[in-house]
């Protein structure tokens, strides 16, 4: 009852229900007046009335043509257009309310404006780089796409990598090298929360700004709703950290606030670099089990490959700031020589036009397009479009061992009865599905035929794929491969092989997830 009266009463839900009334108050006084003034018109003058009622109706049904017209012919998923259509057809006037408010996922013009500026100031320090791409044997053409997609994909060598397989080991190694910062330290975190992690993490970022390094963080708000104060980023900057929050939520009707930062990156004095799925908070190094035991991943790189968590932190921080940063004094670090590792490939995601199409999910199709062998995924959620369905599948159907392990104690209960209603599907194809018996997984990895390996932010969901700002590294032939693969196969002696038999619901059940997979686009 404690946790419903909380989110009754936190910012989040009245800002949410703010929006929510303005928008229904908008349209029922516009479609409401004109009908209004038709009625009133028709009760004094009733022949001129029973033409304004024709001209409405006329009209009506001309805005619903072009808007499904409209929705038919527009350059977005299929599968995104089939609730809008059965919005606007279902509700009519206020259906194509709802669908020009709420469908353009696009940041706004502003922000649009400074990216593509940011992006423009940023070149420089972006290469194209074919013969590079063409030593990675099977998997150039992989690298590549992702070099000439994405704003920040530079392939590197010279990278020291290591795979942190838990938050717990995560926790300790970056402490550990927070501690030894000497010129600066960037965080970006999509949840900053009030905890040990948080508090240990915050300590030390005090002491090392007091001693003048250079401290930068950026949280998203909307990720942070609850967990930290609406004004936290004052406090920080009174302790000498420059904060900014990404997209603050205010109570206007848009779909703006969709665009979330979801990333997860720390670079200490431009040598040092962490990515992966770990938030800064108590339940992903299991001081907290919400869901039973959390398990969440990371990779630590060391090297030239850190380069391109910087120019990804830079490029948000600078959208975010009222400031332009300059990039070369970070891009200019001079770096010790790695023996015996491969290539490493950090890139970012997010929606268009800052991006020019879906980086995320193109690497992972062209990942199961590649292999051979094998394709090993975790994933938090497995709410995937008919692409993504069609390209596991063929992997399983021309006989690679595809293996995908997700929770078995959800953090959502839709998320999981969606990501439960695709089982069925891939399974008759050969993939082994499996559960995460022991609580949680929020790890966001691939691996491949003992050669490629992915870890990042990016869930298997449409929130990843289309809306949010994301991350990952691409790896080659690196050390964090083998010991990816290493804990991804010990994650299946504790993982729950799922069976047709098991998979089965009873009908009220699977219409309910019908229903569901339809409006997941949307949400």
């Amino acid at each position: 009852m404690k946790r419903y009266l909380k989110i009754f009463f936190s910012r989040f839900f009245f800002i949410g229900l703010t929006i929510i009334v303005l928008f229904i108050v908008d349209v029922v006084v516009v479609v409401g007046g004109v009908h209004l003034l038709t009625e009133v018109l028709y009760a004094y003058f009733p022949t001129a009335g029973a033409w304004a009622r024709w001209a409405l109706q006329m009209l009506e049904w001309l805005i619903l043509i072009v808007t499904v017209l409209h929705i038919v012919n527009r350059d977005m998923l299929p599968e995104t257009k089939i609730p809008w259509l059965l919005c606007v057809v279902g509700l009519n006037v206020f259906g194509v309310a709802i669908y020009v408010v709420f469908s353009h996922n696009r940041p706004s013009r502003r922000q649009r404006r400074k990216y593509l500026q940011i992006y423009e100031f940023s070149r420089k320090f972006i290469e194209e780089s074919p013969e590079k791409c063409s030593n990675l044997g099977d998997w150039a053409d992989v690298s590549y796409s992702l070099n000439r997609q994405s704003s920040d994909a530079v392939l590197y060598t010279n990278t020291k990598t290591q795979y942190l397989k838990s938050g717990e080991v995560f926790f300790e190694s970056l402490v550990n090298d927070l501690k030894r910062a000497e010129k600066y330290i960037f965080l970006e975190y999509f949840i900053i929360a009030r905890g040990k992690m948080w508090y240990t993490i915050l300590d030390i970022l005090k002491e090392r700004a007091k001693a003048g390094v250079d401290i930068r963080v950026i949280y998203d708000d909307i990720g942070c709703m609850g967990k930290i104060r609406a004004g936290y980023y004052k406090e920080l900057r009174k302790a000498g950290i420059k904060c900014v929050k990404f997209n603050p939520f205010v109570p206007v009707v848009t779909n703006v606030h969709n665009f979330r930062d979801h990333r997860k990156i720390a670079v200490i004095d431009g040598k040092i670099g962490y990515t992966g799925g770990i938030n800064l908070a108590d339940e992903y190094i299991n001081e907290t089990h919400p869901f039973g035991q959390w398990k969440d991943t990371a990779v630590r790189l060391e090297g030239e490959g850190v380069r391109g968590l910087i120019l990804m932190f830079l490029q948000l921080y600078n959208l975010r700031s009222k400031e332009t940063e300059e990039f070369a004094p970070y891009m200019n670090e001079t770096y010790e020589t790695f023996e015996g590792e491969g290539y490493v490939q950090p890139y970012g995601d997010g929606p268009r036009p800052l991006y020019g199409s879906q980086i995320g999910e193109e690497t992972y199709i062209n990942v199961l397009n590649t292999a051979k062998k094998y394709v090993y995924i975790t994933t938090p959620y497995l709410i995937i479009d008919y692409r993504m369905r069609s390209a596991i599948v063929s992997a399983a159907l021309r006989g690679v061992d595809v293996r995908i392990i997700v929770p078995h104690i959800p953090d959502k209960k839709i998320p999981f009865a969606l990501t439960r209603s695709n089982y069925s599907a891939l399974m008759k194809a050969g993939v082994k599905i499996y559960e995460y018996t022991p609580g949680f997984i929020h790890a966001k990895s691939f691996v491949a035929d003992d050669e490629v390996g992915i870890v990042g932010t990016i869930n298997l969901d449409y929130r990843s794929l289309l809306h949010h700002f994301e991350n990952a590294v691409f790896m080659y032939k690196t050390k964090a491969v083998m010991e990816l693969k290493a804990d991804v196969e010990e994650t299946f002696e504790v993982s729950a092989l799922q069976t047709a038999e098991g998979t089965k619901k009873n009908i009220f059940w699977r219409a309910i997830c019908e229903i569901a997979k339809v409006f997941a686009p949307l949400f």
